[in-house]
């Protein structure tokens, strides 16, 4: 006979890992926008840099 499955702990496990991920993607990137040296422009100026490179293209 077959061990009933406990979707509950199925449940906790997966949230936990998805926990795990949506940390380790805002640690990654805190990492890039410190290693391309963005952590130096405000957003006002980070917000309008891909607006500008749109309009000189035009």
């Amino acid at each position: 006979m077959r061990k009933p499955r406990d979707y509950d702990a199925d449940l906790k496990a997966l949230e936990e890992k998805a926990k795990e991920l949506k940390t380790r993607k805002v640690q990654q990137l805190g990492e890039l926008v410190v290693a391309t040296g963005a952590d130096a422009f405000s957003a006002e100026e980070l917000a309008g840099a891909p607006v500008a490179e749109i309009c000189k293209g035009r």
